[in-house]
């Protein structure tokens, strides 16, 4: 990646701060058409004409033999093609290969305009002075082509669908950014909202009713099933009966990790319970991997052979340690304002769950795309809220304003769903 700053913009101090994706598509399995069987002769003419008979089998015999042939190599064909076209994607990372270079043009949206920004996210809201962080737009290296994103042709590809995000804060930053794009797209559009007040128990939604779409959040920290029982709060690895609210979806676009590592008073379970065994704790990202494999197991059991195409949001980074951009360890995101571009990885190196959750999406027999915004957003120190966040959280680190670094994970999103990455 080339190290190419991006001009400094009028607001903006002079300092400059320092994977794999799942299958997008359904599998083929690509085989010789089946050939209609040969005709059963006449007795009379068995009879009559033996030796005409036996070299019309023959040559009957030595047709078949030769459309199989012809098939096998058409088959053989196919796969070469195959591995042709997935090579050359793999040779275009849109995700993981590119910078954030500096665009007059953006912000997407004008913030104030969108009717779905919660306090968490609304940093202009609550008087975040800078506005640099709204003018950088992700530039994959080539061979990848620019992404566009169309709102107008994103709301009629979904008329009649509905669209389910599901998983935690991460998972709602990305949806409401969807929202406020697709409304900037539609501005005249009458939407509806349910429940009214916004409240989250355990979804909400809002419907475009001019384009009959219908888009979902669900609230779920772990995907697993967190039951109340008389001994506590019983985490269930091995249990996701609340998947039964997410089938029916036309598009379902999951993430999960930033809750597991929690402890302490924040911490929302008392019990970890796989079976009949049942714990007080065990290693996090242990846990993590058991409730993927579960997630995964009920996705292949419900999902593979409907229509539904699914999406995993790559785990999304916080930055509370200055260590992992090369910065003081006592440095955190507060009054960053600048992307990290460099020439090579992020210093602080990849999330260790990101290999497992790919290696759990690999095993899986329904193709499942990653959107993979984890290398992206590591370098996006300067998106998140701080303290410009209606006084929500104590130095935010962890969300991301909106508009900002989510409306670059939708244009990444379109851009998957309609095969431009």
């Amino acid at each position: 990646m080339k190290n190419q700053p991006a001009p400094p913009p009028p607001d903006a101090p002079g300092h400059a701060g320092g994977g794999g994706r799942g299958a997008g598509g359904v599998h083929e399995r690509p085989g010789a058409k089946p050939t209609a069987p040969l005709p059963r002769p006449e007795r009379s003419m068995m009879r009559r004409r033996p030796g005409a008979l036996w070299a019309g089998a023959l040559v009957a015999v030595l047709a078949l033999l030769a459309a199989c042939t012809a098939a096998a190599a058409a088959t053989i064909t196919r796969r070469q093609h195959q591995r042709g076209a997935s090579a050359a994607a793999a040779a275009c990372d849109a995700f993981a290969a590119g910078r954030w270079v500096w665009d007059a043009s953006y912000p997407l949206y004008d913030a104030a305009r969108c009717p779905f920004i919660r306090d968490e996210f609304a940093c202009a809201r609550f008087g975040r002075p800078d506005t640099a962080y709204l003018k950088y737009r992700w530039q994959p290296e080539p061979p990848c082509a620019q992404p566009r994103f169309d709102g107008l042709a994103l709301l009629r590809m979904w008329g009649g669908r509905t669209v389910m995000f599901v998983g935690d804060s991460l998972a709602l930053n990305q949806y409401e950014s969807l929202l406020c794009m697709l409304h900037a797209a539609a501005p005249g559009a009458r939407t509806t909202a349910s429940p009214a007040s916004g409240k989250i128990d355990p979804s909400y939604t809002v419907r475009f009713e001019d384009y009959n779409v219908t888009l979902v959040y669900y609230l779920t920290h772990y995907l697993v099933d967190l039951v109340p029982e008389k001994a506590g709060r019983v985490l269930k690895l091995d249990a996701i009966d609340q998947a039964r609210n997410w089938l029916g979806a036309d598009v379902l676009v999951f993430d999960s990790w930033h809750w597991w590592p929690r402890t302490g008073p924040t911490q929302p379970w008392d019990l970890i319970q796989e079976g009949s065994t049942v714990v007080r704790d065990m290693d996090r990202t242990r846990a993590f991997t058991k409730a993927l494999h579960t997630w995964a197991a009920w996705v292949d059991a419900n999902l593979l052979h409907t229509d539904t195409k699914v999406f995993f949001q790559g785990i999304s980074p916080s930055h509370y340690r200055g260590q992992d951009w090369g910065a003081s360890p006592k440095k955190t995101c507060m009054g960053e304002t600048r992307p990290l571009n460099g020439t090579g990885p992020y210093p602080g190196g990849p999330i260790p769950q990101q290999a497992i959750l790919r290696s759990v999406l690999a095993g899986m027999a329904k193709p499942v795309y990653l959107l993979d915004f984890t290398y992206l957003s590591q370098l996006r120190k300067d998106a998140h809220p701080t303290k410009y966040d209606g006084g929500i959280f104590a130095g935010d680190c962890t969300h991301w304003c909106v508009a900002g670094l989510p409306d670059t994970w939708n244009v990444l999103f379109y851009a998957a769903l309609t095969g431009q990455i």
